[in-house]
């Protein structure tokens, strides 16, 4: 069973919610940061990533840049910019792209289902990337971003969230990257009770996205409960923001791969290497996979249909069977000699929200050859994570971003 939570929500008034709403943190570097706080000052990534509030002398993990944050987040809440709601709730938080919708329910997951796994992994974390989130989170005593998980569809919760958005909504507006964000409070006692049961009959959720940031809150609750002589488990650092989505509702686009170089291998070679594996034509148009085995190429100016022959999946786990690996198995690896695509400094990889052109562009300047993949299915995700097996990295693309600094939960 999966506890799921309401809590006290921190929060932006109501004015300012366009203003603050931020991407999440880590899709920034420190000068990327730094431009976005100077074109919009109310921006959460100046609490998020408080190094932009000093010079580049300042290293970006410095004790001072989490006390920033720290003084930041505070000096908000006195001014009243963020509001603490004095109840116990959910919140649905509905995310718009292109006329396509999902709806969320944002709330707080226990970190002992992260640790029994009743919240479920795909991907490994590196416990570098972790220690700046664990400092920031610890240093502010408040969660500011949330972990995108996901759930199988359960009809109770989506009526009720269907039954709530009927009411006029705590905040809706359209960001300037065109996606539009809306959220509604769900206080009712009913209807709470009633999520809270429902969650308790489901028997896996999943890390969608945001494994660090999952990892960093739980590392940060289990210290908190060594240090705790009077530990009751009920303590809010026993639980992490999260914004949970039933399956049917997400979109995962391609993570599409380009190379350096051709291995040292001329075209007519590569050619045939590739073909011992994968049917090769050439095609006029650019190449957007329609159904898994089947995969894009750019190389020269051209682009190539690949698919893979049938006999690549047979015998294959949950793991083996993904177009991610393979590409990494028959090709990638064998072929142009990436060994280990975490690493190989060879490869670099591209969120298909970019597009196709985009891979054109890197294969015609920095790069060499280009690769489109079909999107890796959320029923494919679940049965990686069912069977407690992981996904070769840059699997998965989530579109649209949560947004930081709408919801906070406070530890």
């Amino acid at each position: 069973m999966a506890i799921i939570r309401p809590f006290q929500c921190v929060r932006p008034e109501a004015g300012v919610a366009e203003r603050v709403a931020a991407l999440p943190y880590d899709v920034y570097n420190r000068q990327e940061a730094k431009a976005e706080v100077e074109r919009e000052p109310c921006s959460f990534l100046k609490i998020d990533r408080a190094e932009t509030n000093f010079d580049d002398s300042v290293d970006t993990y410095a004790p001072e840049v989490y006390q920033k944050a720290k003084e930041l987040l505070e000096e908000e809440i006195k001014n009243g910019i963020y509001e603490k709601d004095t109840d116990q709730a959910y919140y649905i938080y509905e995310l718009v792209m292109e006329g396509r919708s999902q709806t969320g329910l944002v709330a707080c997951a226990a970190v002992e289902d992260y640790v029994g796994n009743v919240i479920k992994k795909h991907e490994n974390t590196r416990e570098d990337k972790e220690i700046d989130r664990i400092t920031h989170v610890d240093t502010c005593s408040a969660q500011t971003g949330p972990i995108f998980l996901a759930y199988r569809s359960e009809k109770v919760i989506n009526d009720i969230v269907a039954e709530n958005q009927k009411k006029a909504p705590l905040y809706d507006f359209t960001a300037v990257d065109g996606i539009t964000h809306r959220a509604w409070k769900i206080s009712d006692s009913t209807d709470v009770e009633k999520i809270q049961k429902a969650f308790a009959g489901i028997q896996a959720i999943y890390i969608a996205d945001g494994h660090h940031r999952a990892a960093s809150a739980v590392k940060v609750g289990l210290k908190r409960k060594q240090e705790n002589a009077s530990h009751n488990g009920t303590e809010e650092y026993n639980f992490f923001l999260s914004v949970l989505f039933p399956h049917d509702q997400l979109m995962i686009m391609d993570y599409n791969r380009t190379v350096r170089d051709l291995n040292g291998l001329n075209q007519e070679t590569f050619f045939q290497r590739i073909q011992e594996n994968f049917l090769l034509e050439p095609c006029q148009e650019p190449v957007r996979p329609e159904k898994k085995g089947c995969f894009g190429m750019y190389l020269e100016g051209q682009w190539y249909r690949l698919t893979a022959k049938p006999e690549l999946f047979e015998g294959k786990d949950a793991v083996g069977r993904l177009d991610v690996s393979i590409l990494q198995d028959y090709l990638l690896g064998p072929v142009l000699g990436i060994g280990d695509p975490r690493t190989d400094a060879r490869i670099d990889f591209v969120g298909g929200i970019r597009g196709l052109s985009e891979l054109e562009k890197r294969a015609e300047s920095d790069m060499k050859v280009s690769f489109s993949m079909y999107p890796t299915g959320i029923t494919e995700l679940f049965d990686v994570a069912d069977k407690n097996l992981l996904m070769p990295p840059k699997s998965t693309w989530f579109e649209p971003k949560l947004r930081s600094g709408l919801f906070i939960h406070e530890i």
